[in-house]
């Protein structure tokens, strides 16, 4: 029965599934790296003695990290064969979670986080690989199911880090994340396949033509604003969650705090239908769609003050798998968008992409700290607004122009 599923599988995408499970676990374990922090930081400060700032910094670094390596690495995934890449980031990032899971201070712990984000780009090397291996009509399916690897990860990563370190302790979440990567890093020697590279430029003419390709598609531009807007809110938002629900009125510990992650979960799994929708109805208008649903769901919670405790737990939830849900709709319509532009240049595409949703990341997360710590969680709920309504701004503009052109050439 599973050799039988294994050729449906194979034939609806045109890859073997057992394929596509590595790149989506590939996919989530390495990114899963950037986000165990989070629910940890009040356990993880008290240990090492660091004040409330300082361990702030660890998500901050971790994702300004990841940025610079989308930034200046994740190009290289057109000039080199991404299998070695791959398995030269799987080696780094393993010894830098081991070396955050020893950390004696606060200043090891940070140039570890800065280290984990770099190496961690590996995730970003494993997106392409698959719209590269996958034909044409299937290409959004087969991201979507990856994306959702990742994006589990993303969600699920504070789920078990707030579990462990209320049970085992910090550090041995970082020694296990550190096993979870090595064994990622052994199953990619075997059964990733070698990639022919698409360009022969010199590094720096790589780099560069990033900026080309940001001047010369306005699609690209498009997508990359609105994502990075959209992440601004959802770093901001799961980023300060833990030190609110630590505080005033609800007094819950680092296992609760990672357990919201199973309510964004939900919203992660709907990727691969995203990815079908995307296929069949066009990405444009589901960006718009997703962008829509974050809005709605974070200006919602600014009900949470007239409800009891109960209910503002449950408002919590509802709005996670909503914004969760959006976000991932848009980011999936977004890298169709972008990986059809030029198949050519797809791990430069993909780095001004994601260098720009985790830029928005960092900038949620450092605006995050700051607004919680002088204006409260509605400061929070806000600041996500807003940039949310930026971004649907920015789609809804991008679509008004597409009209306007196709009026033109008729």
């Amino acid at each position: 029965m599973s050799n039988i599923r294994d050729v449906h599988d194979e034939a609806a995408t045109g890859l073997p599934l057992s394929l596509i499970l590595l790149m989506a676990s590939g996919a989530g374990l390495a990114v899963a790296s950037l986000y165990y922090s989070q629910p940890m930081l009040g356990v993880l400060g008290g240990d090492i003695g660091a004040s409330a700032q300082a361990t702030g910094f660890v998500p901050t670094l971790t994702q300004l990290g990841y940025a610079l390596g989308i930034l200046l690495l994740a190009p290289l995934g057109d000039r080199f064969d991404r299998r070695r890449i791959i398995l030269i980031k799987a080696a780094v990032l393993c010894a830098a979670l081991l070396v955050a899971g020893a950390s004696p201070g606060v200043g090891v712990l940070l140039v570890a986080s800065l280290v984990v984000g770099v190496s961690a780009t590996m995730a970003q090397d494993i997106v392409p690989a698959a719209a590269t291996l996958a034909p044409e009509h299937s290409r959004g399916k087969v991201v979507g199911t990856v994306m959702t690897g990742l994006l589990l990860g993303i969600l699920l990563s504070r789920v078990v880090s707030g579990f462990v370190a209320e049970h085992f302790g910090w550090r041995a979440m970082f020694l296990a994340a550190a096993a979870s990567i090595a064994l990622i890093g052994v199953a990619a020697w075997r059964g990733l396949p070698r990639f022919k590279p698409t360009t022969q430029l010199a590094y720096v003419r790589l780099i560069a033509s990033l900026g080309h390709l940001w001047k010369r598609h306005a699609d690209l531009r498009r997508a990359s604003w609105a994502q990075g807007l959209l992440s601004v809110g959802f770093s901001a938002f799961w980023s300060t969650l833990a030190v609110m629900l630590h505080g005033e009125p609800f007094h819950l510990g680092a296992a609760a705090a990672g357990a919201f992650g199973l309510a964004g979960a939900a919203g992660a799994l709907a990727a691969p239908i995203a990815g079908r929708l995307a296929d069949r109805k066009g990405p444009e208008l589901l960006t718009r769609l997703g962008a829509g649903l974050v809005v709605l769901s974070f200006a919602v919670m600014a009900l949470a003050p007239w409800l009891p405790v109960q209910g503002q737990l449950a408002l919590l939830v509802v709005a996670a798998i909503g914004f969760d849900l959006g976000i991932q709709a848009t980011l999936i319509a977004h890298q169709t968008i972008v990986y059809g532009i030029d198949p050519g240049a797809r791990s430069r595409l993909n780095a001004v992409l994601f260098t720009s949703m985790f830029i928005g990341m960092a900038v949620g997360s450092a605006l995050g700290a700051v607004f919680l710590a002088r204006w409260g969680w509605t400061a929070i709920i806000a600041l996500a607004t807003a940039s949310s309504i930026a971004a649907l701004a920015v789609r809804l503009w991008g679509a008004s122009q597409a009209t306007v052109g196709a009026r033109l050439v008729r």
